[in-house]
């Protein structure tokens, strides 16, 4: 799992490493999570934070919600693993082979701090 993220897309939080698809993969156990993606967002005093993007069994919709899968996430994940934020999505942004594209998903959290 761990080997097929680049460098780039590593999460440095505190000092710890972070490899997105250990996050993902772990999400992906959450029997109402049907897709994940885990990126790092700069954070002035801790380097950078993980938020993950979840796509929800559509079923569940509304039905569930951030704190429910960060609550269910302290038991399979380290601590410092968990994702800060979490944001639900109805899809995520796929190349033609459906692998992430977790550079979209940065750019558009890049946008979103220019604005603030």
């Amino acid at each position: 799992t761990i080997i097929r993220d680049r460098a780039k897309d590593m999460i440095k939080f505190k000092g710890y490493a972070i490899f997105p698809a250990e996050v993902e993969d772990l999400l992906h156990k959450h029997p109402d999570v049907r897709g994940a993606a885990v990126i790092g967002v700069p954070h002035e005093k801790v380097g950078e934070v993980v938020k993950a993007f979840v796509v929800l069994d559509p079923a569940k919709k509304g039905q569930i919600k951030p704190e429910d899968i960060l609550e269910w996430a302290k038991d399979k994940m380290t601590h410092y693993k968990i994702p800060s934020i979490i944001e639900f999505r109805d899809e995520l942004p796929v190349t033609l082979v459906g692998k992430i594209l977790r550079r979209v998903l940065k750019q558009e959290e890049m946008e979103k701090l220019k604005k603030k």
